[in-house]
């Protein structure tokens, strides 16, 4: 392949993380025209559409998501070759993507802060979905997923916590409703679910499996919207414990028991696991981690 052809994708990389020419033109420091001529000439070569062109700038295709994943692993290793070289190996900036489960980016900042701290170079985008992101198309250098162990096999998977979940409401559902006298007791009360009935989560599927639909009188998407549902006293919900318990304005309905636990794994490439960026993040990450409470 020629020089051409390797600023070509270079090129199409850039519209693809940015979105749209003039970004791309900014980074690379070139006119938006090349970019377009770049764009042009890498899909005449290929002979398939690697974007989908419309108002609000350009979208890959299936074809061009697959040459971003390779576009994506050479730039970061790449990377790493020229900081060795160099003789710079400790120097480590770029971009970082994270992408997370939703509800945990309370553990996770403080860890971003601390890793900008020491590599104040880094850009991070952390990404917050319950869409599984493809490690192997690029998407994200490091993934927190939770449930059972991703499967993978291109990935490297990691345990980080367990999340101890527990059932608990608002003193000002327990004053009007009352406190429940256990799970026979629950057809009278309240409950606060999510808006996906086939959630994942091993605690939300305890709570499918125990309360009919009719008490689960508020369901939403949002991990912080059922929170701040329960704290209001809109139904009994899962809460973090080791949070829950520190807050003097909820009651205890059921405390946590092993089959609600969430455990949390750190998954990342294995074309991209030993690249500097990735494991200078990953050690901050498991250092932070050994001191939360919420194992």
């Amino acid at each position: 392949m020629t020089i051409d052809t390797w600023d070509e994708i270079r090129t199409a990389f850039q519209v693809a993380r940015l979105g749209t020419v003039s970004g791309a033109a900014e980074v690379l420091g070139v006119h938006h025209a090349t970019v377009i001529r770049h764009i042009d000439a890498l899909e005449r070569r290929l002979g398939s559409k690697l974007f989908q062109r419309h108002a609000r700038g350009y979208t890959p295709t299936e074809a061009g998501t697959e040459l971003l994943k390779v576009a994506q692993t050479t730039e970061d290793q790449f990377n790493q070759l020229v900081s060795r070289i160099k003789g710079q190996g400790e120097n480590v900036d770029g971009e970082l993507v994270v992408t997370a489960v939703t509800g945990v980016s309370h553990i996770l900042t403080p860890v971003f802060a601390a890793y900008q701290k020491t590599y104040p170079d880094v850009t991070i985008r952390f990404i917050s979905d319950m869409r599984l992101f493809r490690l192997d198309y690029g998407e994200a250098h490091v993934a927190i997923r939770a449930g059972g162990a991703p499967q993978e096999p291109d990935n490297v998977v990691q345990p980080l916590i367990r999340l101890q979940m527990g059932l608990y409401a608002a003193r000002s559902y327990v004053q009007t409703l009352g406190r429940p006298d256990g799970p026979t007791d629950f057809s009278r009360h309240r409950f606060v679910g999510p808006e996906n009935r086939d959630h994942r989560a091993p605690f939300y599927r305890w709570l499918a499996d125990h309360i009919t639909p009719d008490r689960i009188v508020y369901r939403t998407s949002e991990p912080e919207a059922m929170e701040q549902a329960i704290l209001n006293g809109l139904g009994i919900g899962f809460m973090r414990s080791w949070e829950a318990r520190r807050n003097d304005n909820l009651v205890e309905i059921m405390p946590p028991i092993p089959d609600w636990d969430s455990p949390l794994w750190i998954v990342t490439h294995v074309d991209l696991h030993r690249t500097l960026k990735v494991q200078s993040f990953l050690a901050i990450l498991k250092e932070q981690a050994q001191h939360w409470v919420c194992k």
